[in-house]
């Protein structure tokens, strides 16, 4: 057997560890070969590829990003797409795929298994942990302990300024990564898209702050809105699955701070540093077993079904039920976070 493997939508930390597992037990267990598609569904849309062997990737578990490259393709919404993915993957002598990648990718892997005939195995990626049917997606905790990091440090500068610093992180629809890292961070407010925020009560959680001489930090999710606002974007282009650039909330909220309260304010965007460098022991480790289990689906000719964390268990989910819907921050998260606001 020979398996098609594609890495799609953002880099994220991870994904060479599962490469590295699907390769190595899918040759040493099994005797498949294997054939890496370049650029997410670029690859079998254009027929760009690269051979994949234990050589190729030996040394990759710490690396970040991904060897065979990513992309935002939609071969769905290409001319004759599905088409050429098909007549590519026969021109490769690709028995199955698997597509590691988040919800748009694992959207279109979907769509080829269910309504195609196409034999894809999905593993689910993406920082944000939006992704339903999984406890957690790898790649989360790197993000989650980079901008905890971060906002460690800016508590020393914050101070020394009395200063108000508003930290926006990434979290299109789920802030997953402000909530964990807010917490984990000591932030004084954690602002998500799952929430409508109030304007006034977040200046009010900030004065309280220097009232006892604490300079405050507020942690906001790139998708987060006000009540009576709409979402803050970068630009309007859309992407070929539809999504506008966000970015941006974080600089606007902290003008309306400084407005409000007469108190500086600065803004730092972490943006694509939390998907870049090193993965952390835990999402090696889970992006791994993701791997091993994934190559075992194919063995097992599971098509259509993704793995998916459960407690410490590795289990299997049709991958419609992991895209149907995101998975959102539990307001009764949120509302366990509201102690430390202000």
């Amino acid at each position: 057997m020979r398996v098609g493997v594609l890495t799609g939508g953002g880099d994220c930390p991870g994904l060479n560890a599962v490469i590295r597992a699907i390769v190595r037990k899918g040759v040493q267990e099994y005797g498949y070969e294997f054939t890496g598609f370049r650029d997410g569904w670029h690859g079998p849309l254009e027929g760009d590829s690269v051979p994949l062997d234990i050589p190729a990737v030996r040394g990759i578990l710490p690396r970040g990003g991904t060897i065979l490259g990513s992309s935002r393709t939609n071969p769905l919404k290409a001319e004759n797409g599905v088409r050429r993915v098909k007549e590519n993957l026969a021109k490769y002598e690709v028995d199955a795929l698997v597509a590691i990648g988040g919800e748009d990718t694992l959207g279109v892997a979907t769509a080829l298994s269910d309504e195609y005939g196409v034999p894809c195995v999905g593993v689910p990626k993406t920082i944000d942990n939006d992704l339903a049917a999984t406890d957690y997606t790898f790649g989360f905790d790197t993000a989650v302990n980079i901008a905890t990091e971060a906002i460690d440090r800016l508590h020393t500068t914050a101070e020394s300024h009395m200063r108000v610093l508003v930290v926006e992180v990434m979290g299109r629809h789920a802030g997953w990564i402000a909530l964990h890292s807010g917490l984990a961070g000591g932030a004084n407010a954690i602002l998500i898209p799952e929430q409508r925020f109030d304007l006034d009560q977040v200046c009010a959680w900030v004065e309280s702050r220097f009232k006892i001489r604490y300079a405050p930090i507020v942690v906001v999710a790139e998708g987060a809105m006000p009540k009576d606002g709409d979402m803050v974007l970068k630009d309007q282009t859309l992407d070929s699955f539809g999504h506008v650039r966000l970015s941006g909330v974080g600089e606007w909220l902290a003008k309306e701070i400084e407005r409000r309260t007469g108190k500086e304010a600065r803004t730092t965007v972490l943006g694509h540093v939390q998907r870049g460098g090193t993965p952390s022991a835990f999402d090696r480790w889970l992006a791994t077993r993701f791997g091993l289990h994934a190559i075992d689906a194919v063995r097992d000719q599971d098509w259509g079904k993704m793995v998916a964390l459960r407690g410490t268990e590795i289990v299997r989910v049709p991958l419609r039920d992991a895209t149907t819907q995101l998975k959102t921050v539990d307001p009764r998260l949120y509302t366990e976070a509201g102690v430390f606001f202000g």
